[in-house]
């Protein structure tokens, strides 16, 4: 028997998409801005620019949507850990990855309307959306408009620490994005957590209850 559950809201499958095409669009003109010459850039430079201004700008407007939609429709407790009975959680979920998993075991935490996240991806979630996420824009607004930009951070010209913050939390977003794509694969099919981003639908099958030597007899 399938179990069908509403757990993803238009709203927030289309920031998800957006925030999603922000983001590959960042990367990819930034690795170009970055590491690319002048004379062989990846993408042309005046293109590559203008394409991340703009895409960092957007970025910065869904992120503020995302954290007005999760205020207005309470969205923002998925995020946060049961804490009295946090690490015992985060240790079962940790086993599961890493072992269980393998062996065909079902998930410890089935996602729920009330908690659609195990507490792995709530730590994980609660510090990229409201951690990483407006560092990573507001560095990136303050090289869009440096004469905002601190003259001195550390002892140092402000500009300077602002790009290598910008730099670290770009890597550490990118492997995200990694890891990201792989958790997709894991679900109930190879592409069921793909397809609930699309339609909303989580689908999953009702786990049959365990025969014991009693319902041989």
């Amino acid at each position: 028997m399938t179990i069908r559950i509403y757990l993803v809201p238009l709203w927030l499958r289309f920031w998800h998409w957006a925030n999603a095409a922000c983001f590959l669009a960042l990367l990819l003109t930034g690795i170009s801005l970055h590491f690319a010459s002048i004379k062989t850039p990846l993408i042309p430079f005046e293109l590559a620019q203008t394409v991340h201004n703009v895409a960092g700008i957007s970025m910065a407007v869904l992120w503020v949507l995302l954290v007005l939609f999760n205020a207005l429709t309470g969205n923002w407790r998925q995020f946060m850990p049961k804490f009295k009975t946090f690490l015992p959680r985060l240790l079962k979920q940790q086993m599961f990855y890493g072992v269980e998993i393998f062996k065909g075991a079902d998930h410890p935490f089935p996602k729920t309307k009330e908690e659609k996240f195990n507490p792995l991806q709530q730590v994980t979630y609660l510090g990229v959306v409201y951690g990483l996420l407006p560092i990573l824009i507001v560095t990136g607004l303050l090289f869009l408009f440096p004469e905002y930009a601190p003259d001195k951070i550390f002892g140092m010209g402000g500009i300077w620490p602002i790009a290598v913050t910008h730099y670290l939390i770009g890597l550490f977003l990118s492997a995200f994005l990694v890891v990201h794509v792989y958790m997709i694969t894991i679900g109930e099919t190879l592409l069921s957590e793909l397809k609930m981003m699309i339609t909303g639908w989580h689908e999953e099958h009702e786990a049959k209850p365990k025969q014991t030597e009693k319902d041989h007899v």
